[in-house]
């Protein structure tokens, strides 16, 4: 009789325990007020009644929460005139840039990126299926990197250096999930047009709108765009400058992939065969560390735009030679557009750049164009070009990370407390 006793008493006091456990975890109100560098985000996150409330009843989730530092670089960035302004739509956007669906850990990163959604899907800013997404990798000693728009990067914040620490300052738990603190603002990706003077990639920009395909690049759902760098161009010459448009046209819709799942590198493992815009297919390989396309090589990638994905090449792919192969023996495999070189000082297409898209300046302290507001379905971005720091770098390997969808869970109605500890006591007394 004791025995059978002893067995509801025994999963009560589980139970219970489990309650008890429960009640250890903050929620996200008092996880917030309970870090005071993160008071500025608090304020912030709490003047958005709607996306607060409905974080607040999120099951499983993370967030990436500036702290109160990240607040100080803003005035030096393109966030800067949107704060300052106090324009709601765009820091809306901001704020649901730094929300993802799903718990992901710190520890959950590794050397290779991965690309996690996030709750940013207004069409004014981003036409990414499923939602805009953010980079995540872990560097060497242990230290995670987000990357986001125009190749900007926040670090995952750690004040304690204790090691027994570090794992519960990384991952702070409330009950719908992870709350990761970082150091500086994610940036929404801006649109390809807006995006390329930060990379030196003003020829292909100039290309693009002079061949009448920047409403499409800007604006087509779920890109990648193979974008071949300013000494590519300067290679050819005239070559690209004085062929008809529809032959220009043609050979820069073979930089082009409308795939329907983005071309980011951990969705492009060796010999992936791609389709692109002008018909003819593309290869992927990865030999000698490097990663290539054709026989173009890969020189930086995963650079987030609005509607996708950009990696920056070497050389110019050629849709009348689809069969071209990578050669790692050789930094720059030799032109397949024959062309004479121009001089370093004479980049093409330049001046097809719409007024206010110039070249990036990495040695200025401040913007090189405002943050507005503006529609990217009219070709327009909403984000403009800042200061960043350094993108990260990671080795090319497939993630095996993967998003979860977002779930809205209301909190419980009631929870077991004083009840069950009597009834407990009452049992192991042998009342009951």
């Amino acid at each position: 009789m004791r025995y059978l006793r002893f067995v509801p008493f025994a999963a009560l006091l589980f139970l219970h325990s489990q309650v008890f456990a429960q009640d250890d975890t903050k929620d996200l109100t008092q996880l917030l007020q309970s870090q005071k560098n993160l008071s500025q985000f608090t304020a912030l996150l709490t003047s958005y009644g709607d996306i607060y409330a409905n974080l607040s009843f999120q099951s499983g989730v993370t967030v990436l929460a500036p702290n109160n530092d990240a607040f100080n670089k803003i005035p030096y960035s393109s966030l800067g005139p949107a704060f300052e302004a106090n324009q709601s739509q765009i820091v809306r956007s901001v704020l649901q840039y730094h929300i993802l669906p799903g718990i992901h850990r710190s520890g959950s990163y590794n050397g290779s990126f991965s690309f996690d959604q996030t709750w940013l899907q207004n069409a004014s800013y981003t036409n990414v299926t499923g939602g805009q997404v953010v980079g995540g990798v872990q560097q060497a000693g242990d230290v995670n990197i987000y990357t986001s728009g125009m190749g900007s990067r926040s670090t995952l914040v750690n004040p304690i250096r204790s090691i027994k620490l570090m794992k519960s300052i990384q991952n702070l738990a409330f009950t719908g999930g992870v709350v990761h603190v970082i150091d500086t603002f994610l940036m929404p990706p801006a649109n390809f047009i807006q995006s390329v003077p930060q990379f030196n990639l003003t020829a292909a920009g100039g290309a693009v709108e002079n061949a009448s395909l920047a409403d499409y690049v800007n604006t087509h759902p779920d890109l990648t765009v193979f974008v071949p760098n300013n000494a590519a161009f300067l290679a050819l010459g005239s070559t690209l400058q004085s062929m008809p448009l529809q032959q220009l046209r043609r050979i820069l819709d073979y930089h082009i992939v409308n795939a329907s799942t983005v071309g980011y590198s951990s969705n492009l493992p060796n010999g992936t065969v791609l389709r692109t815009r002008s018909g003819e297919n593309l290869t992927i390989t990865f030999a000698s560390n490097s990663l290539f396309v054709n026989q173009a090589r890969v020189i930086q990638q995963d650079l987030l735009i609005a509607n996708g994905v950009m990696h920056i090449i070497d050389n110019f792919l050629s849709p009348d030679a689809p069969s071209a192969t990578a050669n790692p023996e050789v930094p720059t495999a030799p032109p397949l557009i024959q062309g004479t070189s121009l001089s370093e000082n004479v980049v093409p297409f330049t001046s097809f750049l719409p007024t206010g898209v110039t070249s990036f300046d990495a040695n200025s302290a401040t913007p090189t164009s405002s943050f507005g507001v503006s529609d990217i379905g009219k070709g327009t971005s909403a984000f403009g070009t800042g200061t960043t720091g350094a993108r990260a770098s990671s080795t090319h390997t497939s993630s095996k990370k993967k998003s979860k969808g977002v779930r809205v869970q209301l909190p419980p109605i009631e929870l077991i407390g004083l009840g069950s500890l009597v009834v407990s006591l009452c049992l192991l007394a042998g009342i009951l």
